[in-house]
This record gives structure tokens, sequence and C-alpha cells, in this order.
């Protein structure tokens, strides 16, 4: 290992390779307490040395982990004492915003909040959105494939990026970075790397796709009596608003409640005891005709007995503090500690049977149980999160087949955007067929045939698979 650590030095630097304390030092992920497990961590300043790095562990038969923001919920990013993690912490330059055509270059490093930021700065949005925006990198984005706050609009992250460059396990730079929406030359590449949790490749830089900046943006907090009006809710809304609906929110009782407290510190905007909650919000290009629009549409469901109770924000502060409630997942994990958290997608219809029946199961699991939900149901996806005490290999089993028992019966999907990881790996093959699984291991047994990168994150591979010892 020393000579790998001496032939990176040469490549990146003395300050681009972290070893001893310096790793230990660093949780494993946010809000872990464990620390990471590395025999170091290497941090290239460019994607020629980043190249550089995965050819000498190439030739070493290195394994490596990629850390980006490490905001991941599904173990992605762990490592152990025999791993080499390349960070991308010091590839956070913005390189170029084209404000004519909509797009902006950027390395993997860049934080989502600074993108967002800069694209604001020229007039412009790069809608992706999501509660760890201050950590999370756009490579770590790309990577899990991120959905978000608005992918009722403007869909997954995969619909945010125009062209991408990667490095392979063996070094070769495969450099795709188209800038222009339509290129039907031949496969798409760039879909190869995005979604794969850093196992066929590390993103290193992105052309993103930018959209206008809204002129307009209108958010309700709304109170409802019961799920079906949600779904109504939702159909009306998308018919009123037509393409300016841009985040349809769920939060169910268990979760304002627990989230609002005793109203020191989100207030009071609706009161405690209505069965669901809807954060609404619409963006559009007219200010005063959207306004109108939209206190027309929440008319039309009033008229409609659909809505029981609505707060408008009334500013900018307004619409804050209601998203705060709902991205306020830090007092969340607290009153929960210690807590499950699950990410998984099934039709708006099957939901609310859905939830109802893993309450029944936790309960008669676990009698002292707790459980909240919530999540963007405008695309079918719900975050449970389940407390039931004292954690162990069992109790956390048992929650998993409720929660994916329950989900198969209805078809439904293990992970709607955080990934797979090692926390779902188990569970893959609910929602995925064999052939499906059989292709993906023959796409990682192309690209990485000694399977280094992220091994055995999504799926393991058999040392007859790869020809190595797969730990």
């Amino acid at each position: 290992m020393t000579a790998i650590i001496d032939s990176i030095r040469a490549v990146v630097g003395e300050a681009g390779v972290l070893t001893g304390n310096d790793v230990l030092s660093r949780p494993e992920a946010w809000g872990h307490k464990e620390s990471v497990q590395a025999f170091c961590i290497v941090r290239p300043a460019t994607t020629e040395e980043v190249s550089a790095v995965l050819k000498i562990c190439h030739a070493h038969d290195q394994t490596v982990v990629t850390h980006g923001g490490m905001t991941g919920l599904v173990k992605g990013g762990c490592s152990s004492a025999s791993d080499l993690v390349i960070s991308l912490e010091r590839m956070r330059t913005i390189e170029n915003v084209d404000r004519e055509n909509r797009s902006m270059t950027v390395q993997a490093g860049a934080v989502l909040q600074q993108v967002q930021q800069v694209a604001e700065e020229h007039g412009l949005l790069f809608p992706l959105d999501l509660g760890a925006r201050g950590s999370a990198t756009i490579g770590g984005n790309i990577s899990t494939n991120a959905g978000g706050n608005g992918v009722i609009r403007y869909g997954m992250a995969r619909e945010q990026v125009l062209g991408l460059e990667a490095v392979l396990a063996d070094g070769t730079v495969i450099s795709s970075m188209n800038s222009v929406l339509k290129n039907n030359t031949g496969y798409d590449l760039k879909q190869l790397f995005i979604g794969s949790e850093g196992t066929l490749g590390i993103v290193t830089r992105a052309v993103l796709r930018l959209r206008p900046l809204p002129r307009s943006r209108n958010t309700a907090l709304i109170a409802l009596s019961g799920f079906s009006r949600v779904s109504k809710l939702l159909r009306s809304m998308e018919a009123e608003l037509g393409g300016n609906l841009s985040a349809f929110e769920v939060l169910w009782n268990d979760f304002y409640r627990l989230i609002i407290g005793d109203g020191a510190k989100h207030g009071l905007p609706l009161a405690v005891d209505h069965p669901f909650y809807v954060l609404l919000e619409s963006t559009g290009a007219h200010e005063e005709n959207d306004r109108s629009s939209f206190e027309h549409a929440l008319e039309q469901a009033f008229d409609q007995e659909l809505i029981v109770d609505a707060v408008i924000a009334q500013n900018e502060q307004q619409r804050e503090d209601l998203w705060a409630i709902r991205d306020d997942i830090e007092a969340l994990l607290h009153h929960m500690h210690p807590s499950i958290t699950f990410d998984v997608s099934l039709n708006i219809a099957q939901m609310d049977d859905y939830v109802i029946e893993v309450k029944q199961q936790l309960a008669e699991a676990f009698p002292q149980s707790k459980s909240v939900f919530f999540g963007h149901i405008g695309d079918g996806n719900i975050h449970p999160v389940l407390s039931v005490g004292s954690l162990n290999h069992d109790s956390v089993q048992r929650v998993e087949e409720i929660i994916y028992g329950c989900l198969r019966s209805r078809n439904g999907i293990i992970s709607a955007e955080h990934g797979i990881g090692l926390e779902k790996k188990p569970y893959l093959h609910l929602c995925r067929s064999p052939q499906e699984l059989a292709l993906m291991k023959l796409l990682k047994q192309s690209l990485d045939p000694q399977n280094l990168l992220n091994r055995g994150k999504i799926f393991d591979l058999s040392a007859f698979e790869t020809g190595v010892h797969a730990a």
C-alpha cells in the first residue's frame, strides 16, 4: 500500500492524499458517528488526475470507493480499511454558464446549492432540488440519479444532464460533454453512468441543462380530510395549473404533528388534527396572472370540498417557512432516533392502503413503534421513517420485511430516488427480473472486469464472474 500511496502522491501532490487520523476524523456518512474506513483518501483536482490515480489502482488490483457530499442514505459510499477512497472535494469549479444554450459546465464536486445560485445569478434555473442541497454534489446527484422536490415538473437528475465525463476503472476517460438537447448519434453513453452509483465509472464533469428562471412562485399549505381527496386534488391541480405545477408534497398527520410540535420552531400555519397536508407550489412567467390562476385553482378545490383549510404564502419569507416544515429532516431524525428510513414508490391509488397495512404490521411486530410518512406523492414517492426502539440485525430485517413485503404485493419499487447501495441490495430482486440483473452484471463485467469500483454495491459479483476474489 505504501507503494500505491507514493505513486499517487506523485500525481496529486502531498495535499491530495490523506492518511491516518485525517481519514478517521471524517464521518462515514451524513448524520453518522462512525469514522470513514480506508487506508487513504485521495483528492484529485482534475479529470486527468482521476485517470492517473485509477490507472495506478488498476495496476495494483486496488479497490476504490468514490465520495461526493456523503449525503446518501443507502451506504453507497461506505468503505473498508482495505479500500482507497477518491473524494472529489477539490473538483468544485463551475467552468462555464452558457445563457444562450441554457447550460452549465461543472466539475463533479460542485455543490448543488452553489450550482443553483450561479444559475440564478444568470437569470436561469437548475431545477434539481433536495434537502441536502448545501452538501450534496453534482457528481453524487448524477451517480444516484437524484430526485427531490421538483420531479413532478422537471424530472429526475437524468433529465438535467446533457453530457458528462467519466473515468473507467482502468483510467480510460470517456468524455461525452454534449451541450445540445437533441443528440441521436448512437448509444447515449452518459446514461450508463447516471444512476450507476459509482460502480461503472467515476463522473468527473458534466454539462447541465438549465431552464428559464420562474418569474412567479406561488405556494400553499393545504389540509385535507382523507387520502382520496389528496389524489383528487393532485388531478385537479394538474388540470387547473397545467405545466406550472412544480411541487406536490404530501405530509401524513404523523409527520406534520411531529415537526410542528409545540409550534415554537415553525409556528402553527394549520391545525395539527387534519389527516393529510399538501405543500403545493406553482411556478410561472406572469406574476399577476399566475397568482390569480393559483388562487382560482384553490377556490375550485374548496368548492369541490377537496380542501378543509389552506394558507397561502404572501411573500418569500412565508414560502421559505412553509418549505422549512417539509425540509426539517434533522428534527425528524432527532425525534425518531434511532430510525430506519425508506424510499419507495408505487401507484398513487395504492398508497393509502399500503401505509395502513405497514402501520398495522408494524404495530403487531413492535407495539411501541413509531412511524411517519411523507413524500413527493405527485411522482409516486413515499418516505417512511420508522422507529422500533433499539436496533439490531433481527429488528431491522423484520422492519424491512414489512416495508418491502407490503410493497411487493403492489408491484412497488424499493428505491424511488436514493439508490441501492448496500442497504437495499438484498431486496433488489423484488423489482428487477433475473434477466435485468444479468444484464446489469454484464455491463459491470465489461466496464470493470476486475470489480474495483464500489465493489459490492447494488449487487455482488462472484469470483467466477469477475475472475478475481470478490470481497
